[in-house]
């Protein structure tokens, strides 16, 4: 192209700049709000947990029927062919209730309190509160661990730790269904929320009940129960409450 095509008035002043780009044409539109079945991650940890839950349920359901018949169990010191069944798949389970718990957490602190976090992406801070509930649940059988083994026998300590373990598993399996019920479905949080109490109570009865068939059958002290149940069950749920509202307060962004 001939040089006097590729000059213009303003070729040789100071202030032009053909290399740097002039914008663009039109306007910007409004970002597409962010929600949890979008999240490629979230989606992810939520299939996983289906699959992990269908493969331990086809590889294991002889033994989950066998554990839900042992756990209505009246357990007896002296029936020495009475056994602690697998806990494989508890453990399991126990790990996808801690996830469950995650989001739960997550949607309640992200529905009432809009304010940022810092955390860039959500998926981190679920991370956090997913460690806060494993911290929670493996201090918690510790505790019962060194209290147990000052008043009671081996085979009770045994068979308590497996209960526990059963009934944390439980609450998972019972919440994982209403939390995809809210990502996917019309289930408000409000419904969650009554529907986690609803599933937080019931666990406590059977933890009650274990905790009476056990160790307290063979006498009726009914204030020792409720002092042994409150020590190792009420106060370590409203620390656990208290971590969670601190570990909040912590990655908030404060202006």
């Amino acid at each position: 192209m001939p040089l006097y095509y590729r000059e213009s008035f303003f070729t040789g002043d100071s202030l032009l700049h053909p290399e740097l780009p002039g914008g663009h044409y039109g306007i910007s539109g409004e970002l597409v709000p962010y929600t949890v079945q979008g999240d490629d991650v979230l989606v992810a940890l939520l299939l996983g947990c289906v699959l992990m839950a269908m493969l331990v349920g086809s590889l294991s359901s002889h033994l989950l029927t066998k554990q839900f018949k042992a756990f209505f169990y009246i357990f007896r010191s002296d029936n020495s062919e009475q056994s602690t069944p697998d806990t494989f798949p508890l453990v399991m389970f126990s790990l996808q209730t801690c996830l469950v718990l995650s989001f739960t957490y997550f949607f309640y602190v992200t529905s009432y309190d809009e304010t940022d976090f810092l955390l860039a992406k959500p998926y981190q801070l679920i991370a956090d509160f997913f460690a806060v509930f494993v911290v929670y649940f493996l201090l918690r059988s510790l505790v019962y661990t060194i209290v147990n083994s000052v008043f009671f026998d081996d085979k009770k300590n045994r068979h308590w730790a497996w209960a526990l373990l059963y009934v944390t598993a439980l609450e998972g399996i019972a919440l994982f269904p209403a939390v995809l019920l809210h990502i996917y479905s019309s289930l408000t949080l409000q419904g969650v929320l009554y529907y986690f109490v609803f599933v937080l109570i019931l666990a406590k009865i059977l933890t009650f009940y274990k905790c009476q068939v056990i160790f307290f059958r063979q006498n009726s002290y009914f204030l020792q129960i409720i002092l042994y149940f409150c020590a190792l069950e009420i106060v370590p749920l409203a620390a656990l409450w208290g971590v969670l509202t601190v570990t909040t307060n912590v990655l908030k962004v404060i202006f």
